[in-house]
C-alpha cells in the first residue's frame, strides 16, 4: 500500500481515536510604500518586472537597507500579540534554491526575532475563548511569483514553461509562528480558521496591511499532527503551504486529520513534508520533504547591522495602538444591545465597520443592522458582490433611515429609493424630492381616496361596522395602490375609523 492508496478515515472517528495538534505560521505583507530592503515601490498588480531595483533582483554590488517603517509595523504587530520586543535582533540568510529570489537566499530572521513569547485570545462562534501562544513574530522578505504555463493545474507538474515576476520579491513580511496548539479536538478546523481571522482583523485594525487574503496579503501555513492522546509525545507534522481563505483552512485541517489517521491505521509513518491544498477537491497533495531549521544553513546577514529599537520608541508605538478588534466588538455589542448571534452575523458578513459608520451618521444601531444585514445583504447576494463593494455609503443609509423616521417616506418607498441610490441616481433626499416620492399626508387627498374605497367596497364596510375592525386592511390596500404606495397608512386608518364610526 502506498501513500496515495490510503483510505481517509471519517473525521469524527479520527478525532475519537487520535489527538490533533495544530501549528500555524501566518505571513502578512506589510503595507509600506517601498520594499523591505530597497526603494522599489511596494504595489499590487503592476506590470510584471517593473517594481524592481538591482537589490530586488539580487544583482552583484546591490546592498540592502532596512525599511524603518517596516520595523515599526513589525513592532506594532508584536505588541498587539502581547509579545516581548527584542532590545536587539538581526537578520540572517536562509539558504536554499529560490527561482523567484535571484540572490538564492531569503533575508529573514532566525534565532533573533523582533518579537517573541506572546499570545492572542481567539473567540469561537459559540463564545468559547481559546488562547493561542505565539512563539515568535519575525521580519523577512517575500519572494517573487512563479507562473507555470501549459499544464492543466497551474502547478509546475505538467507545465511546459514557467514565468517569473520579481515585483513581489523583497516586499516586507512579518511571519507569526504559534507554539503547538493542543486540546482542540473536534474543533481543530474551526480553531485554525478563527485564529487566522483574528490575526487578519488585528492587521487591519493596526493599519499595517490591507490584509486581503484573496490577494495573498495574508497567507497561512497549516501544520497538523496526530498523537494517540493528550499525554503522548507530539506526532510528525505536515505543513500545508499558502492557504489563503478561512474555508480552505478548515478544509485543510479536516482533510489532514482524516488522511493522517488513515496512514497511521495502515501501519505507516507520517512523512514530514510540505503539502499543497486543492480547492477543487478539498484535499492536499505531497510537495517536498520538509527541512528542519538547521537544514537551511542560516547564517547572519553580513550586509545588515542589528536592529535595536529603543525602549522609548517601543513605548511610543505602544501608546499609538488602536482599540483591538476583540475589545471593540465587546464594546459595540454592549452599546448597540445586539445579541451574541446578531453580533456574530454582523462580523461574519464583514458589516461591522459599515454599521458603526451608519450609527455615527445618525441612524440607530438596530435600523443600521436592519438595512445592512437585510435588504443590502440580499442585494449584494443577488449581484454576486460583497456587501462592502455596494455603491452606497453609510451616510446615505443613515439619511434614508432618517427619511423613514421623519415619516417622509415609508418602508416600501424606502426600498425603492435604496435601489435608485445603488444605481447612482443620487442621495436619498434628493431622489425623494425629484421623483415626488414623499408620503402623502394631506388629509384632503387622503379623505378623497378613503371615500372612494368606502364607496367601492360596501361589503368590507359592513364587516368593519359589524365589529371586524381588522377588515380595515382590505380598504387600506386599494388606497395605497391609488396613491402609488405613498399614503400615510397610519393616517389613512384613522380617517377610515372616523368615517365609519368605529374605534
Amino acid at each position: 500500500m502506498t501513500a496515495t492508496d490510503i483510505d481517509l478515515v471519517d473525521f469524527d472517528d479520527a478525532i475519537d481515536r487520535y489527538d490533533p495538534v495544530l501549528g500555524i505560521e501566518v505571513h502578512v505583507e506589510l503595507g509600506t510604500a517601498t520594499k523591505m530592503f530597497d526603494g522599489a515601490p511596494n504595489i499590487f498588480a503592476a506590470e510584471p518586472n517593473t517594481a524592481i531595483t538591482p537589490t530586488s533582483l539580487g544583482l552583484p554590488g546591490a546592498l540592502p537597507v532596512v525599511n524603518h517603517r517596516a520595523v515599526e509595523y513589525a513592532i506594532r504587530i508584536g505588541l498587539a500579540l502581547n509579545c516581548s520586543i527584542a532590545e536587539s535582533c538581526r537578520f540572517s540568510r536562509k539558504q536554499y534554491f529560490y527561482p523567484d529570489l535571484t540572490k538564492n537566499f531569503q533575508t529573514s530572521q532566525y534565532d533573533e526575532p523582533i518579537a517573541y513569547e506572546g499570545w492572542v485570545d481567539v473567540e469561537l462562534d459559540d463564545g468559547e475563548i481559546i488562547r493561542v501562544e505565539i512563539e515568535r513574530a519575525h521580519m523577512e522578505e517575500d519572494a517573487g511569483k512563479n507562473t507555470h504555463v501549459g499544464g492543466a493545474t497551474g502547478r509546475i507538474h505538467g507545465a511546459t514553461h514557467s514565468q517569473v515576476d520579481y515585483n513581489r520579491a523583497g516586499v516586507p513580511l512579518v511571519e507569526i509562528v504559534t507554539k503547538p496548539i493542543p486540546n482542540t479536538e473536534g474543533r481543530a478546523p474551526e480553531v485554525a480558521a478563527a485564529y487566522v481571522r483574528t490575526l487578519r482583523d488585528i492587521f487591519r485594525a493596526l493599519d499595517v496591511s490591507e490584509a486581503k487574503m484573496e490577494r495573498g496579503n495574508v497567507r497561512a501555513d497549516i501544520n497538523v499532527s496526530l498523537r494517540e492522546n493528550a499525554q503522548s509525545p507530539l506526532g510528525t507534522r505536515t505543513e500545508t503551504k499558502n492557504v489563503n481563505s478561512f474555508r480552505s483552512i478548515e478544509r485543510t485541517v479536516r482533510y489532514e486529520i482524516s488522511r493522517q489517521a488513515g496512514v497511521l491505521d495502515a501501519g505507516q509513518k507520517i512523512v514530514q513534508e510540505t503539502r499543497h491544498f486543492h480547492e477543487d477537491t478539498g484535499g492536499t497533495s505531497s510537495g517536498r520533504p520538509k527541512s528542519d531549521a538547521e537544514d537551511y544553513r542560516y547564517f547572519p546577514e553580513p550586509d545588515l547591522v542589528p536592529v535595536a529599537p529603543s525602549r522609548e520608541w517601543v513605548e511610543q508605538i505602544r501608546e499609538t495602538l488602536p482599540e483591538l478588534p476583540a475589545a471593540r466588538r465587546r464594546r459595540l455589542r454592549g452599546e448597540w444591545g445586539f445579541t451574541d448571534l446578531e453580533m456574530r452575523d454582523v462580523i461574519n458578513a464583514d458589516a461591522l465597520d459599515l454599521i458603526e459608520a451608519t450609527v455615527a451618521a445618525g441612524a440607530s444601531a438596530q435600523s443600521a443592522r436592519k438595512w445592512w444585514m437585510g435588504e443590502l445583504a440580499r442585494i449584494a447576494k443577488d449581484r454576486e458582490s460583497d456587501i462592502t463593494a455596494l455603491e452606497i455609503t453609510p451616510a446615505q443609509v443613515a439619511e434614508l433611515q432618517g427619511l423613514v423616521d421623519g415619516k417622509q417616506i415609508n418602508d416600501k418607498i424606502a426600498k425603492q429609493v435604496l435601489t435608485k441610490v445603488l444605481d447612482g441616481q443620487g442621495d436619498p433626499a434628493a431622489i425623494v424630492e425629484a421623483e415626488g416620492l414623499a408620503v402623502v399626508s394631506d388629509d384632503s387627498v387622503l379623505t378623497d381616496a378613503v371615500d372612494q374605497a368606502i364607496a367601492d367596497n360596501p361589503d368590507v364596510v359592513a364587516k368593519i361596522q359589524g365589529g371586524k375592525v381588522q377588515a380595515i386592511g382590505a380598504l387600506i390596500g386599494p388606497i395605497m395602490k391609488a396613491t402609488r404606495g405613498q399614503a400615510d397608512a397610519g393616517r389613512v386608518r384613522e380617517i377610515i375609523m372616523d368615517k365609519l364610526g368605529v374605534s
